[in-house]
């Protein structure tokens, strides 16, 4: 079992354990100690989103990975996918990201990039755990000039921007379009606009007043409504929503409507195809990507792959089948041509070249996809217990199951980050896949309940 990492890095609530100062010295030692491949000076990128937090746990990275001879690279608050090309791009050892996406500001998190921009395989989690759980670094401490030393890097929301604009297509500029943008108080408050601003946009900015506490506070992906109006109050072509790191985007099209992951998707899988640059004419999505997903993309001859939950596994299927494109429905997309994890602004610039080419507002490119009803709820528990050991809920999902026979799709998981239980249906009548799932989770918080979800 693991002891530290989930799906995506460690995560918690700040001060508390594992989210400590004193594990970030741990973690930040173990993964310096990882990451000495050769003989050289090493060093590690680190970043970090608008949290209060965020000066503490940086503090006892550094700390830790000072300790153990490696420099550490200061950039302050950058998104997550940021620090991936970053890290890449500096020919570093590694990267870290104090973050804890899209979850209120108490939280907090710590996500590792390896030297090559992709998140660390499960078996480096593993022994980094092993390294700060069976204390097998308190004899490695050099001195003297062996120690290691902290550097800022100024310039280094500049090069990031500079990368994000070469990933929009040079014959093409978004002069005359007017977009809202929504970068949640957080990671992307600095650099979204002058992204869109540079490449000729009108931008009307909200959530850009970060104050260590407001971080996706009614704001960003997971809340599109200010968002909804600002793109009718500027009559804008497009709304753009970023989470706390934006290493995730959701949009609102011209008449106020979200359109999510899964059907920016399927546009972009579309473009791709057509373009002759969708390897395999393969799309890489989870096991929450919408029905229509598949029945948008099949008759334009693209395959759907599904894998489970979490972006970091979209990556290990497309690096292992040479995909090049894929992506979940809340907002992680990544275009592997361009960037080694999901990037928001990355993925907001290729949607607007599709619009901006095809001189089609956005909600006529969404209707490429049809999305079934989905209903989704989230239970918390006491304890993530298996299912099969819960019989009575087991039971009561095979029924279901055969009972919708093919009309729908139902799926039980407990999250990576939290307590909780995520239950999930979809099928072509509402009423019937909200009831099946409000009777699951009333089961649920009977047999597993640790309150209201």
């Amino acid at each position: 079992m693991r002891k530290l990492f989930g799906t995506d890095g460690v995560r918690g609530v700040a001060n508390r354990d594992p989210m400590t100062a004193e594990m970030a010295l741990l973690i930040g030692r173990a993964t310096a100690h990882i990451c000495k491949h050769r003989d050289h000076r090493h060093r590690i990128v680190i970043g970090k989103d608008t949290r209060l937090s965020g000066y503490m746990l940086e503090s006892a990275l550094v700390s830790g990975i000072c300790s153990m001879g490696v420099d550490a690279l200061l950039i302050g608050p950058m998104p997550t996918p940021g620090i991936a090309f970053l890290t890449r791009s500096m020919r570093a050892d590694a990267g870290v990201v104090i973050s804890a996406s899209h979850n209120p500001y108490q939280d907090n998190g710590i996500k590792i990039f390896s030297r090559d921009g992709f998140k660390l395989p499960d078996q480096l989690e593993e022994e980094i755990e092993q390294l700060i759980f069976e204390d097998r670094l308190t004899g490695l401490r050099p001195t003297a000039d062996n120690v290691g030393k902290a550097f800022r890097i100024d310039d280094a929301n500049g090069r990031y921007i500079v990368f994000l604009k070469n990933t929009f297509p040079n014959e093409l500029t978004l002069e005359g379009l007017r977009l809202a943008i929504d970068c949640a108080n957080g990671a992307a408050y600095r650099i979204a606009p002058s992204v869109f601003e540079e490449l000729g946009a009108t931008v009307f900015a909200i959530g850009t007043s970060p104050d260590g506490s407001n971080i996706n506070a009614g704001c960003g992906s997971l809340h599109p409504e200010r968002l909804q109006q600002a793109v009718k109050e500027h009559n804008a072509h497009a709304g753009i929503a970023f989470d706390g790191d934006a290493d995730r985007v959701i949009f609102v099209d011209e008449k106020g409507e979200v359109v999510n992951g899964d059907q920016v998707m399927a546009i972009c899988a579309g473009e791709l195809h057509r373009r002759g640059e969708l390897k395999q004419q393969t799309l890489v999505a989870t096991v929450m990507s919408n029905m229509g997903l598949e029945k948008a993309l099949e008759p334009q001859g693209i395959r759907v792959v599904r894998t489970r939950v979490g972006d970091r596994y979209v990556v290990e299927e497309m690096r292992a089948r040479g995909y090049n494109f894929g992506g979940e429905q809340s907002g992680h997309l990544i275009f592997m041509n361009h960037n080694t994890t999901g990037d928001g602004i990355l993925s907001a610039l290729q949607v607007l070249a599709v619009m901006v080419a095809t001189g089609k507002p956005l909600s006529e490119l969404a209707t490429v996809m049809e999305v079934y009803p989905q209903v989704l709820t989230n239970v918390k528990v006491k304890e993530k217990v298996p299912l099969a050991e819960v019989p009575v809920v087991a039971e009561r999902m095979t029924q279901i199951e055969a009972e919708v026979n093919g009309r729908g799709r139902l799926l039980i998981r407990y999250s990576g980050t939290e307590a909780k239980l995520r239950i999930m249906m979809e099928g072509d009548d509402p009423e019937m896949i909200d009831a099946y799932v409000r009777e699951l989770a009333e089961l649920v918080r009977l047999h597993l309940g640790a309150g209201d979800g």
